[in-house]
């Protein structure tokens, strides 16, 4: 009698602050994807954050063998995080497992050893290695603070924007104060400041984030700036890995906020153009960052035969 022989597979997982998708690719090419809210399998512990995804791979996997996998997580953001997190999964598996800062994924989809990823989303991060493997990171501090750029940074800027605007006699029918408003459910002016802590969380503020680039097209110049100034802060992030000893030489910039807003991409491209006189390029990754841990994956298996086509989502 004969017995179906199952293809080993590689597995990627993109780990971020809101969300968690696998992906695995079946032999005839196609894709296969679950997508769950990090949350509920995530607790911050190395070992149990390990044990429990894991068990969600070995689920999705099918009982198929595993060849190597490839984990690109929020939250890794120094080289020893990374290494504690991989060695968390070597302790449990008997195949290759590589872990990553999310960021890096940007580069590795586009096949690139040596890019900075920039991460725009519900965070801000850069992240690079040098060819002596030393990893290097700027911003990535949470959005009380830092995350300039991301979902969460902007809807504060954009907060603090409109609190300057009004306490110089600015006009409260301007585009951004009242989406702003309306967003928040702020009835007083005097309520702004409460109205972005009550949010809570990077998530939970950054979701509205939508309101600041709908308020610009209506012909704010507050909203604009507040664009301007994002992506100013995110090619911040790139001149200080460089100052800091970055080799690279091409930036890929991804992440749900700059994907899917042109405004801010464009912005980035232009502050990139004029910051580092072309002696940096800037790229756009618009497909899920989950390609890159795919990738990432296929050189860590020693039987993969042929790397796939490169991904075509870029700018």
């Amino acid at each position: 009698m004969k017995t179906s022989k199952k293809i080993a597979t590689e597995i990627g997982i993109d780990i971020g602050g809101t969300k968690t998708h696998l992906r695995r690719y079946l032999p005839d090419g196609t894709a296969q994807d679950l997508i769950l809210p990090t949350v509920e399998w995530r607790v911050r512990d190395w070992a149990s954050d390990a044990g429990a995804l894991l068990a969600i791979v070995e689920q999705f996997s099918g009982g198929t063998t595993i060849a190597s996998m490839a984990v690109g997580a929020h939250g890794c953001d120094d080289a020893e995080e990374c290494n504690a997190f991989q060695a968390a999964f070597a302790e449990r598996v008997n195949f290759p497992v590589q872990v990553v800062n999310d960021a890096e994924l940007l580069p590795a989809a586009f096949d690139l050893t040596d890019g900075i990823g920039v991460v725009a989303g519900t965070g801000s991060i850069a992240v690079c290695r040098n060819p002596d493997g030393r990893m290097l990171v700027a911003g990535g501090w949470g959005w009380v603070i830092g995350d300039e750029g991301s979902a969460s940074g902007l809807m504060r800027e954009a907060a603090r924007a409109v609190a300057l605007h009004l306490d110089y006699g600015g006009i409260p029918d301007e585009p951004l104060v009242q989406r702003l408003f309306e967003a928040l459910d702020i009835k007083s002016a005097a309520r702004i400041g409460s109205a972005i802590g009550r949010s809570g969380s990077a998530a939970q503020l950054g979701r509205h984030a939508h309101i600041i680039f709908e308020a610009a097209e209506a012909g704010s110049l507050l909203a604009r700036q507040v664009v301007r100034d994002g992506a100013k802060e995110l090619a911040d992030l790139v001149a200080r890995l460089k100052q800091n000893g970055a080799a690279a030489t091409t930036v890929v910039a991804g992440g749900s906020v700059i994907a899917s807003q042109p405004m801010l991409w464009s912005a980035f491209c232009e502050q990139i153009g004029n910051r580092f006189a072309g002696s940096v390029t800037a790229r756009l990754f618009a497909g899920p960052p989950v390609e890159g841990a795919c990738r990432l994956a296929a050189r860590l298996n020693p039987t993969a035969a042929n790397a796939r086509n490169p991904v075509s989502s870029s700018s």
